[in-house]
């Protein structure tokens, strides 16, 4: 069979059934064309994706072993999503990568939990504010998207009136279309001029303690840095939002949510992480010599693509996708490894999501889906599964 083109649309139509259609005509290991026909690999097999993510000597995050760099445009539209050089925590390797987790998660692990719930449901009650007399709104473009930046921006030390331009900086990167490199570049920008203010005059938010720390990072890391948790905490925790939303108003089994079950809405959200993760699919790693894989032969240097979506829904550990995932936590949504997501930025986005959720529920108590479920579409993207709206109406209540 022949490699499967990573913009097919299945991925953003009906990415279940093409997962068990990857499964059925290629197992668990998929060959796969990246944009300009560069080949990968996807991993959707969960014992699979369980051992290059637990193996960081032979599956390594080092992308300058990439055999295909030869063929990659300076202008190609996925450079932000897979760097050459970048120095980074998502390309270190080693003791150095250990010794940047360890200074990211105490620079989140300082922020105040109660303050970061504050900063949530500040935000969120402003942009609730915004439209609640008006009985109907986009809980996507209008809060879900607007939200997390917000808190993360506070969080790191911007000023708000920034959010808007990091939002669609974001957006372009993710999204690896014609405004990719762009969307990097305005991050960058940012990113440094916050860093250079920081070293001049230090403060209380993320960026100075990261600063602060004796790792001996330089300012280029540290806005690196910066980037990869801005990015890896602002729209993944918009869909995390969008998705569970969308979960509440369509599915019966989530009812209970809609009507102050706060129980609910924890369910609901994990089984968002188990079903319709936001993050779908990561790149990646790098073979680093010639290995067997899902009965796949991997030489050195082939890319492999986390398909963290396909190994939730594999059904050697999901034999029965109709139950509910309950409090189970052993999806793959966070990722797994030394390179999984820090728990601590982990927290973050529970927080900021589970605050979103709840402040829409206690100030539109009776809001529900303005358009049939089916109409609703996804972003154009392989990465990230999220909505492009969700339509609701409720009746107008006052501002707070």
């Amino acid at each position: 069979m022949p490699p499967v083109p990573l913009t097919a649309s299945g991925f953003q139509t009906e990415p279940a059934e093409l997962y068990r259609q990857m499964r059925r005509e290629h197992g668990a290991v998929t060959p796969v064309l990246l944009d300009g026909d560069v080949p990968a690999w996807l991993v959707l097999g969960y014992r699979e994706l369980h051992q290059v993510t637990g193996d960081p000597i032979l599956f390594s995050r080092d992308s300058d072993l990439w055999n295909q760099w030869d063929r990659i445009p300076d202008d190609w539209p996925l450079l932000p999503m897979i760097g050459r050089r970048q120095p980074s925590i998502l390309y270190t390797v080693g003791e150095r990568h250990r010794e940047r987790a360890a200074m990211i998660s105490s620079a989140l692990e300082s922020a105040d939990p109660a303050e970061l719930r504050g900063y949530a449901e500040r935000f969120a009650d402003q942009l609730i504010d915004a439209l609640c007399s008006k009985g109907r709104a986009d809980l996507v473009a209008e809060y879900a998207m607007l939200l997390p930046v917000r808190v993360l921006a506070r969080l790191f030390g911007f000023p708000d009136e920034q959010g808007p331009g990091l939002v669609a900086a974001l957006n372009d990167m993710i999204d690896g279309r014609e405004r990719a490199i762009a969307g990097q570049t305005h991050l960058a920008t940012s990113m440094a001029r916050l860093v250079a203010q920081r070293r001049a005059a230090p403060a209380d938010d993320v960026v100075s303690r990261m600063l602060a720390d004796r790792g001996g990072f330089t300012d280029e890391e540290i806005v690196q840095d910066l980037m990869v948790m801005m990015a890896a905490g602002h729209q993944p925790t918009a869909d995390w939002i969008g998705n569970s939303l969308r979960l509440m108003l369509t599915d019966d089994r989530f009812a209970a949510s809609l009507f102050g079950g706060r129980n609910s809405v924890a369910d609901a959200m994990n089984e968002v992480l188990w079903e319709d993760a936001p993050t779908q699919n990561v790149a990646g790693r790098w073979a680093s010599r010639d290995t067997q894989l899902g009965g796949r032969r991997i030489r050195a240097g082939d890319l492999l693509l986390l398909g963290l979506q396909g190994a939730n829904s594999d059904p050697q550990v999901r034999t029965d996708g109709s139950q509910l995932t309950g409090g189970n936590g052993a999806h793959f949504s966070f990722g797994h490894g030394e390179h999984r997501c820090p728990f601590p930025a982990q927290e973050v986005a529970e927080v900021i999501a589970r605050t979103a959720i709840e402040v829409v529920l206690d100030r539109l108590p009776d809001i529900d889906l303005a358009v049939p479920p089916r109409s609703l579409t996804r972003r154009p993207s392989p990465w990230l599964r999220g909505l492009t709206g969700l339509p609701v109406h409720f009746t107008p209540v006052p501002v707070l």
